[in-house]
């Protein structure tokens, strides 16, 4: 964006949880301090004066977005000048990128890429697809002597499918990921994604769009329908992580996969943008454990932005429950570094409320909470 005194305007939405109101807001967001300033639409009066706010990322800020500002979580709806319209999209082009089942262990590793590229992860799920939703996805090839390979390989295991967003996405994106053989890759282009990662020509490692308009199509194939490759286990050993948004936002979510990927499987994942009244339902265990200004705190981080939901697998016999609380370390990261310095918290965690990753505490709970992410948000 512009240097200087650039700033952005939206028209934002509150849905207050008390009255039902649902109130409108020009909110204006200043990129080079972040700072917001809103007006109430209704009563044309200042709502809140410019003032700055570190928890909002510029990366949060577009059309369909959630920004949280004193607990008060606004959902950005529409322009609200030409000027903005034009900084937005000249940056939002977006594309389908996906990680195919022989680099799915390589997850975590390609995230960091995608962050370190800049491009922002605008939707994430893992998925198992069947031999006809494979088919489906690459009925474009259908009659090719490499069809029956390709569509059974993609559907020998779990995929990640993400939406990416950026300018020049789709350019980037396969600028990235490098030819289609990866044998050619490693000798034309060693840096790329399919160079570190993939096999050959057919096991390639990733998949992008190769124009905006098949880039459309493809990010409706995989997120349109919930219900598409549902891979979750749910079968009482895994256990829920959520990678929390200030860690997503942070662009720390590949190097979190990255740690849990050393002992654990990856059974299933989603990203989810949670509103108020579910985290707070979500987090109703804490409610009396919590004092009332630490509980309040949790939920608006939960709310902060986007979150990964990671269904976390045991390797072998045994529940992942224990054993990975204790991958995550003690609640207050200052405290984890002292006692379990390789924990996740240690690592990754600010504070005790924006401590990385929420983990299931209790063997009877796990089920509970995998479920209300992977199945009852979704209906």
């Amino acid at each position: 964006m512009a240097t200087g005194n650039l700033r952005l305007c939206f028209i934002a939405e509150w849905l207050d949880p008390m009255s039902t109101v649902l109130w409108r807001y020009q909110f204006f967001f200043y990129p080079n301090t972040n700072e917001v300033e809103m007006i109430d639409i209704k009563n044309r009066r200042t709502f809140l004066k410019k003032t700055r706010c570190e928890d909002i990322k510029p990366s949060q800020v577009f059309i369909g977005g959630t920004v949280t500002v004193y607990s008060r979580q606004l959902k950005l709806i529409e322009y609200g000048d030409d000027f903005t319209r034009a900084q937005i999209e000249r940056k939002a082009e977006s594309t389908l990128a996906m990680v195919k089942p022989d680099a799915f262990k390589h997850l975590g590793k390609i995230l960091n890429a995608i962050s370190d590229a800049g491009l922002r992860v605008n939707n994430l799920r893992v998925c198992h697809l069947s031999k006809e939703q494979a088919e489906a996805f690459y009925a474009v090839h259908r009659g090719k002597p490499f069809y029956e390979k390709l569509t059974g390989f993609m559907s020998s295991g779990r995929i990640a499918a993400m939406e990416l967003v950026g300018e020049d996405a789709v350019t980037r994106w396969r600028t990235m990921i490098g030819p289609t053989d990866s044998n050619r890759a490693r000798a034309e282009a060693p840096n790329t994604i399919r160079a570190h990662f993939g096999t050959d020509g057919s096991y390639n490692a990733v998949h992008g769009s190769d124009a905006p308009e098949s880039a459309a199509e493809e990010t409706r194939f995989f997120f349109a329908d919930a219900a598409l490759g549902r891979c979750e286990l749910l079968d009482g050993r895994t256990t829920l992580c959520i990678i929390k948004p200030h860690t997503a936002a942070g662009g720390l979510a590949g190097l979190v996969l990255d740690v849990i990927a050393d002992t654990f499987d990856v059974a299933a994942l989603r990203q989810v943008s949670l509103s108020k009244p579910a985290a707070e339902e979500f987090l109703e265990v804490y409610k009396g454990v919590l004092p009332i200004g630490e509980f309040n705190a949790a939920v608006d981080e939960l709310v902060s932005g986007p979150c990964i939901a990671v269904e976390v697998a045991p390797r072998g016999s045994g529940s992942a429950v224990e054993p990975f609380r204790e991958l995550c370390g003690p609640a207050d990261p200052e405290l984890a570094r002292v006692l379990r310095p390789k924990s996740l918290r240690a690592q990754f965690g600010l504070t005790k409320t924006r401590n990385a990753v929420h983990c299931t505490d209790l063997e009877r709970d796990a089920r509970i909470e995998l479920e209300y992410f992977f199945s009852l948000l979704l209906e």
